[in-house]
């Protein structure tokens, strides 16, 4: 602890004794986060790979490097514009004075990266925290110390130690950063560790980004071809095995389609994973617990009567932390399959009798930070949108609102707090201050003391 409060007081010295770095020393700093990225593609993908067992190369720079440098580049193209104070009106009874709001670094930022992007989901809040001008100190997880361990090295090169810094270590270091006071703390994880990180923050009165996550259903809708859904749906579950937060967590299909839904599944993997037991395309459960964890939940699940259904013709290789997708049948809410989030290549499909069902069983359920709608009725897309809350919603496909820098990302309720990615990120991590500015004229005066018989004609003209 002694050591992270001396780190992170050389970081805060530094942040107040620059206080708004200026647009060209922010690019630099967005320009060596690129660099480090762009530069260590391989070296990233190998780290990831080994601290996973095995994570496809080709899914690392689709789901980690590519978003995070189109990140980068979208806040490099747009700051200047971001930076710019802006002018707001003002009411007739101040005029002439004039108002702006000032968009000013909030300090220090604190970043708590979670294993399963251990690349994105550090890079991308870091892009927010360099972009609005703060400095920043990063924690990554435990479960992939070589990432950490990469990343370390790297950002040592690339910045000075009161710009950004890694920290690795344990939960007790996680819970040690956690009670630092940063200026800002954005936590990146499950929901059970996201209240031991809001209580730690409020010791110090620290504001959060909280990106959690929980179960993300998908709706088919009646007459939507199950063949195209089942292959987007299975694309968005199987990569990086369903270790995503925001990966289809359960489809609602129609009553008496559910045959017809896992057949069409089973295409869509044997298109995508011809040979899924030994294909490098798919990648391994992160560790033994997450391993062992989601065969429990198929086992209870069984145990109490649901129907397991296979979605590939290979067996389990728990050597290899190698879980084959599969679709589930006859779920309840006494499941914990059905109570808490997945994260991994597991898929209960569930009937419903008419689209106001499909819409009351999401709505029954904590919000999610992610509904997937597959719909070609605009009036049954608008329903679902007017009529659910959801972090974010993609239609007619799965994970793609998350990659859109334009949109703001995060959840709501249970699913998280708070919003980031590209201007999103920046106004989250930028304290707006509010500025106004007197005219040498001004009528304020005429409301002063001694209140009399001119205040009152001028009141009730207010208040009229």
């Amino acid at each position: 602890m002694d050591d992270l409060s001396q780190r992170f007081a050389r970081l805060q010295e530094a942040s107040r004794a620059e206080i708004e770095p200026p647009l060209a020393l922010r690019l630099r700093r967005l320009d060596a986060l690129a660099a480090l990225v762009r530069d260590n593609i391989d070296a990233f993908a190998a780290a990831i790979a080994a601290d996973f067992g095995h994570r496809s190369r080709e899914e690392t720079r689709l789901l980690e490097i590519f978003p995070s440098l189109e990140g980068i580049r979208h806040a490099r193209r747009h700051l200047r514009r971001w930076m710019r104070p802006q002018r707001r009106p003002v009411s007739l009874w101040f005029q002439p004075g004039r108002a702006q709001v000032r968009m000013q670094p909030l300090g220090v930022v604190g970043i708590i990266v979670p294993w399963n992007y251990p690349l994105y989901l550090a890079i991308g809040p870091l892009t927010a925290a360099l972009a609005a001008g703060n400095r920043a100190m990063v924690k990554m997880s435990e479960f992939t110390p070589a990432t950490a361990a990469l990343l370390a090295d790297l950002v040592i090169r690339h910045f000075s130690d009161d710009e950004v810094l890694v920290v690795q270590g344990d939960a007790a270091v996680a819970q040690a950063f956690s009670h630092l006071p940063f200026d800002h703390l954005l936590f990146t994880g499950s929901t059970a560790v996201g209240h031991h990180v809001m209580r730690a923050a409020a010791d110090h009165l620290t504001p959060v980004t909280l990106e959690l996550g929980g179960k993300s259903p998908v709706i088919v809708a009646p007459d939507f071809p199950l063949e195209r859904a089942a292959e987007r749906i299975v694309v968005g579950k199987c990569l990086n095995a369903g270790q995503t937060c925001i990966a289809p967590d359960y489809v609602l299909v129609p009553a008496g389609r559910e045959a017809a839904f896992i057949a069409a599944a089973r295409a869509a993997v044997a298109r995508c994973y011809p040979d899924l037991g030994t294909t490098p395309d798919y990648s391994a459960i992160v560790n033994d617990r997450h391993y062992a964890r989601l065969v429990g939940y198929l086992d209870e699940a069984r145990e109490r009567g649901a129907r397991i259904e296979p979605l590939a013709g290979v067996e389990p290789d728990p050597a290899r932390r190698r879980l084959p997708p599969v679709a589930v049948l006859g779920t309840d809410d006494s499941m914990r399959i059905m109570q808490e989030e997945i994260f991994g290549p597991l898929l209960p499909v569930i009937p419903y009798a008419d689209f106001d069902a499909a819409i009351a069983f999401v709505n029954a359920r904590p919000r999610p930070l992610a509904l997937y709608l597959f719909d070609d009725d605009g009036a049954r897309v608008e329903r679902v949108l007017a009529e659910t809350i959801s972090g974010g919603v993609t239609i007619n496909d799965t994970l793609l609102h998350i990659t859109q820098d334009e949109l703001p990302f995060g959840g709501v309720g249970p699913s998280g707090m708070g919003h980031y990615h590209g201007h999103a990120g920046f106004l989250a991590l930028s304290k707006q201050k509010a500025v106004f500015r007197q005219s040498r004229l001004s009528g304020i005066g005429l409301f002063r003391a001694p209140y009399g018989a001119r205040f009152e004609r001028l009141i009730r003209l207010l208040l009229r």
